[in-house]
Order: C-alpha cells, then structure tokens, then sequence
C-alpha cells in the first residue's frame, strides 16, 4: 500500500487538501493527514480541518510522497515548518515522489531549491516569486519525482496524476471512472 503525507497548516486551501486526501484514500493509498502546527486547522475559506496527526509525530517516517496543498496564509505557515521542509529535502534526496498544488510549490518548494532545475507550474501570477524556476502554463505538471499544480480547479487532476505515478495509470482511470 502506499503511503502519502498531507501536510496542512491554518490557511490550507480546503479544496486542494480534501481532494487530494479524498482521491488518494479511494484509490487504496494509506494517508496521513499532519497538522504542521495544531491537529485542528482553520483553511483558506474558514472550513475547519482536522488532522490525523502532528507532523513532528511523522518525522522519521518515510512516505512514498509527499504533497502540499496551497492556499494562503496556508503555504506561507507550511513555508515556516523547519521540519517540513527538512522533511521535503530528505524526500527529495532519497529519490521519492514530493509536489505541490497553487501557489504552494512557489511559496514553499522554490525557495528552499526543490524546484531547482525543474518544470513546474503554480497559481498564475507568483512565477514572479520564484524567477529561477522554469515555470510552465499547464494545469498538472510532473518533473522526474516532482508533480506540481495550478490551482483549486486542477485538484482532482493532481490527485490522480499521484495515483498514476505512485501507483497505476489503471488504478487512476478507476478512480476517475467512479468519480464520474
């Protein structure tokens, strides 16, 4: 079974995290949903959000991904996480699968050079936070074991370009199927 980190923070973009926990659970992957600083989390939109765990209780553990999701000031208190990103560095360095969905991968994964080298694509218009980085304009993009995304709207084709990758392009077409 694979296993998936979620990672959220006061601000998370509900609609981006509860897509990619949902669509990720339905396809068979066991996910840990981390609160980076409190188990109870208020989102972008004021929808309160509950974690299955701290993240401080999931250092040490090994994921085979790990995705954030956007929204602000969500992506900024991710940013804040020494242990997330130290966590997100680790990921990257032992060759494992790590992403972000709208302005996350420029507020988050940019800054600390997980985009160095990389495609990648975010929320229109915070390229310019990160001008280092090959920004492309597509709704899902994947880079080696890097997968980033652009918005709300493009949340549930991330989540199943995830479970493609991770997993099966079948396991993803079944997912969609019953998604409708």
């Amino acid at each position: 079974m694979k296993s998936v980190l979620i990672p959220i923070a006061t601000g998370s973009e509900e609609i981006e995290a509860c897509t990619l926990i949902n669509v990720l659970r339905r396809a068979g992957f066991n996910v840990t949903v981390a609160g980076v600083a409190d188990m109870a989390v208020s989102g972008a939109r004021k929808i309160n959000l509950t974690a299955d765990k701290l993240l401080s209780d999931c250092q040490g553990q090994s994921y085979d991904g790990i995705f954030l999701p956007g929204g602000m000031p969500g992506a900024t208190n991710l940013e804040k996480s020494a242990l997330l990103i130290s966590m997100l560095q680790k990921q990257a360095q032992a060759g494992r699968y790590y992403g972000a969905i709208c302005v996350s991968p420029a507020v988050v994964l940019a800054p600390h050079g997980l985009l160095e080298g990389k495609k990648a694509t975010c929320y229109p218009g915070f390229e310019a936070q990160a001008p280092g980085v090959d920004w492309v304009k597509q709704r899902v993009c994947v880079d080696g074991k890097c997968l980033t995304a652009q918005s709300p709207g493009s949340a549930q084709e991330f989540a199943l370009k995830i479970v493609a990758v991770l997993d099966s392009e079948s396991n993803a077409q079944k997912v969609k199927q019953d998604l409708c």
